[in-house]
C-alpha cells in the first residue's frame, strides 16, 4: 500500500466530496427551465461577462489538449529557471477566476470574487493544508462550468483516453510529470489535493544551552504527504459532467444528479484499489484507473437507467 490506510481513505473522501461539489457547481450552471422547454440543455452565463470558448466537439477537444500542452511546456520552463514567484503569480489569477466561478453557481459574484481572492491569497501566501484542500474541491467545479458545456459523450471519452496515454508516457517514460509534482511540492503551492502524515507541530521553548557550534548536527525531515493531482480531479468531473447533461434532458433535475453521482463512486473505488495496490516511495499515473472507473461507472448507470 502506497499509504497508510488512514491517509489513503481520507484523500479518497477528498476527492469524491470535489466530484460531489463540482457537479452540484456544474448543475448550477444549467438553466433548467429554458432546457426543459427547448429540448436542449441550456447553460447560464459565466459571471463578469467571461465567455466559454466558442467550440465544441472536436474542436473543444484540440483546444483542451492544446491547453494543457502550452501549460505544461510553461510550467516546465518555469522549473527549469527556478521562476517560483512567475508560477505564484499563474496559479494565483488561476485560482481566484476558477473558485470566483464556483462560489457564483451559488452567491452573488461580487461576494463570490472577494471570497475567492481572499481563500487564493491566504492558499499561495500562508500555505495551510485546511486552505489548500478546501479551495481545491471547488476549484474543479469552476472549470467544468467552463468546459463541460463544450464537450459532447464522445470527445469526452476521447479526451480520458488520451490523458491517460500521456499520463502514462509523462510518469513512467519522460518523467516530466513528476518533476512538475516534485516542484509544486517544494514550492507549497500545489495544484491537487494533499494530505500530510501529521500536522506540523510548534516546538516547545526549552532552556537555552550552549554548544559548541562544531558538535551541532541538524538534520531536517520533511513531513511525507500524500498528494493526488489536480487533473486527476478535474478530468473525471469532466467526464461526470458530460454525462449529467445529457441525464437533464430526460430525467427531473435531482434524479439526474442522484444518477450521476454513480460515476463518481466508481471512480472513486477504483482510486481506491489504485491507492491499495501501489507500492510506497513510487510514482503512478491515476488517469487510466480513473478512467476505467469512468467507464465502469457509465455501464452500471446505463444498467441502472433500463431498470429504473
Amino acid at each position: 500500500m502506497k499509504h497508510t490506510l488512514k491517509i489513503t481513505l481520507a484523500l479518497v473522501m477528498f476527492f469524491f466530496i470535489a466530484q460531489v461539489v463540482g457537479l452540484a457547481i456544474t448543475n448550477e450552471y444549467i438553466d433548467h427551465q429554458t432546457t426543459v422547454e427547448t429540448g436542449n440543455v441550456t447553460w447560464e452565463n459565466l459571471p463578469y461577462n467571461f465567455t466559454r470558448p466558442e467550440v465544441e466537439g472536436g474542436s473543444a477537444f484540440t483546444t483542451i489538449l492544446v491547453a494543457i500542452l502550452i501549460g505544461t511546456i510553461f510550467v516546465l520552463i518555469l522549473i527549469k529557471f527556478k521562476k517560483i514567484n512567475l508560477w505564484r503569480f499563474w496559479f494565483l489569477i488561476a485560482v481566484i477566476v476558477t473558485l470566483s466561478f464556483a462560489f457564483s453557481a451559488f452567491i452573488n459574484q461580487w461576494i463570490a470574487l472577494t471570497l475567492a481572492v481572499f481563500l487564493a491569497a491566504y492558499k499561495i501566501f500562508r500555505p495551510n493544508i485546511i486552505v489548500q484542500n478546501l479551495t481545491e474541491v471547488f476549484i474543479y467545479g469552476g472549470l467544468a462550468a467552463i468546459f463541460v458545456p463544450i464537450l459532447n459523450l464522445f470527445w469526452v471519452f476521447m479526451l480520458l483516453i488520451v490523458i491517460s496515454i500521456y499520463d502514462m508516457i509523462a510518469v513512467w517514460q519522460s518523467k516530466h510529470m513528476i518533476k512538475l509534482a516534485k516542484f509544486q511540492t517544494k514550492s507549497k503551492i500545489f495544484a491537487g489535493l494533499l494530505l500530510p502524515y501529521q500536522l506540523p507541530k510548534k516546538s516547545k521553548q526549552i532552556e537555552k544551552i550552549k554548544v559548541p557550534k562544531s558538535r551541532l548536527k541538524i538534520k531536517k525531515q520533511g513531513i511525507k504527504t500524500a498528494i493526488l493531482g489536480g487533473g486527476d480531479v478535474g478530468f473525471p468531473l469532466i467526464f461526470a459532467g458530460v454525462i449529467m447533461k445529457d441525464l437533464m434532458l430526460v430525467n427531473p433535475e435531482l434524479i439526474g444528479f442522484l444518477k450521476t453521482l454513480i460515476i463518481p463512486v466508481f471512480v472513486s473505488i477504483a482510486l481506491l484499489g489504485l491507492f491499495l495496490k501501489s507500492k510506497k516511495d513510487k510514482f503512478y499515473p491515476a488517469m487510466p484507473f480513473i478512467s476505467i472507473g469512468c467507464l465502469v461507472g457509465y455501464i452500471i448507470l446505463k444498467l441502472v437507467e433500463l431498470i429504473i
